[in-house]
């Protein structure tokens, strides 16, 4: 299990250079798992024991198992799809004597001078009509398309010394010489007439491959670890459940646009994991008392990475827990309640990671230090599910190209999987029965 999970997860990183990618990608994994797929708009009918999958703007996507004999709990894992780029405003060039440019504005909190000076490429979705209507078709140019020239040293001496980056000035990116067509490329791509294209999402990405990385080959770097990482080995662990348990619903959910706030209808403030869960209840009929119950009887994991401690900057890491890459899974806490992670809900985790031999971490910003909100935090205002934030140790998070241990990966992969093949229940409120 060990290589081949590496070697996949570097695969569906190259893969997914978007989130469009990476749903596209992960629903092609749960076809070959024997998954079903629906759709928001038709009729469900769902069957107990059945496996099923719906995507939501192309961009989040849900997979579930129907549970047998009614439902009295539910085993839940949700991650992201996105990570920081430039999204590409308009398709069309903007007039130029010189370049070809196209205006972009960033998405997330990127680290800027990460993506300066480096081949690029572009990937997304093109919106075509055809005779029917409006189609959806994904793109991504397996070349260099474009760069984002650095100011050179002899035009700023102080460049070294900090500097202060306008990204309506200092982040544009030239795709070539004056009267090139971004639009005609991805209308290749598309196998369309640049005319038929009515609409597109298109981000900047990385042209670099995943790889492994240090003498023995321990580390990889790659673009959008945060949050393809967590992504990839939830599923892998949500596929390995073996659905024993009866009364219990198996959930996998990876949301989009946690880096901009998550305040979409495909974000985790979204209703999304909500619509989806009242959908299954109705096809068990259950009531709202017992839907009340099989809610409160859970533990959902909220995935997505941490910073490692850095070789570099120790002092940017809390002294009393160091994050060590290879050094087992994340439990992260924070008093202000931006990590869900309880007492409670974490001594349930860490117990099935133990039962799983995966090392337990404690992730804790410093004192003067404030963190950001989490999936977990955000599905808590609509989902009243007793929750533990976790991730991986990684490095550089939010660079065009980030850094993470291989272990980790794995690690991960097999503490979802244990937690899915664990029979979990609260006998009474602040009390755990679990089955190891």
């Amino acid at each position: 299990m060990q290589h081949a999970l590496s070697q996949e997860l570097l695969a569906f990183l190259d893969a997914s250079p978007t989130c469009f990618h990476a749903v596209k990608n992960l629903a092609d994994r749960l076809d070959e798992a024997g998954f079903t797929p629906l759709t928001e708009t038709e009729v469900w009918e769902l069957s107990p024991g059945s496996s099923y999958y719906v995507e939501r703007n192309g961009s989040a996507l849900i997979a579930f198992t129907i549970p047998m004999g009614g439902i009295h709990s539910w085993r839940v894992s949700a991650s992201h799809s996105d990570s920081p780029t430039w999204r590409v405003k308009k398709l069309d060039c903007a007039e130029d004597k010189v370049f070809a440019k196209a205006e972009t504005e960033g998405y997330g909190g990127m680290i800027m001078p990460s993506w300066l000076d480096r081949p690029l490429s572009v990937a997304g979705r093109v919106l075509v009509e055809t005779e029917s209507g409006i189609e959806s078709r994904l793109v991504h140019p397996d070349r260099a398309v474009a760069c984002i020239p650095n100011l050179c040293i002899h035009f700023n001496r102080d460049l070294n010394n900090g500097m202060k980056y306008n990204p309506q000035v200092d982040l544009q990116p030239i795709f070539g010489a004056a009267g090139g067509s971004l639009r005609a490329v991805l209308a290749r791509e598309a196998g369309v007439k640049p005319e038929e294209i009515v609409d597109a999402d298109i981000v900047l990405c990385t042209r670099e491959k995943a790889e492994r990385l240090g003498l023995n080959g321990e580390y990889f770097m790659s673009g959008r670890i945060d949050d393809l990482e967590c992504a990839y080995t939830t599923l892998w662990g949500f596929l390995q459940g073996r659905g024993e348990e009866e009364g219990r619903g198996d959930v996998w959910v990876m949301f989009d646009n946690e880096e901009v706030g998550s305040s979409s209808r495909q974000g985790a403030c979204g209703t999304l994991f909500a619509d989806v869960l009242s959908r299954m209840e109705e096809s068990l009929g259950v009531t709202k008392e017992q839907s009340i119950r099989a809610r409160t009887n859970t533990l959902l994991l909220s995935a997505d990475n941490g910073h490692a401690t850095h070789p570099n900057h120790p002092e940017k890491s809390d002294p009393a827990n160091p994050v060590v890459m290879g050094g087992g899974v994340l439990l992260k806490t924070n008093a202000s309640q931006k990590y869900t992670t309880s007492g409670f809900t974490g001594a349930a985790f860490s117990a099935i990671c133990k039962k799983a031999g995966v090392p337990v971490q404690t992730f804790a910003n410093r004192a003067d230090v404030p963190g950001g909100s989490t999936l977990g935090n955000l599905l808590g205002h609509q989902i009243l599910m007793p929750m533990v934030d976790i991730g991986l140790g990684q490095l550089a998070m939010h660079s065009a190209m980030e850094t993470a241990s291989c272990a980790d990966a794995e690690y991960m992969a097999k503490a979802v999987a244990a937690y899915y093949n664990t029979p979990t229940s609260q006998p009474k409120d602040g009390e755990w029965k679990l089955g190891l």
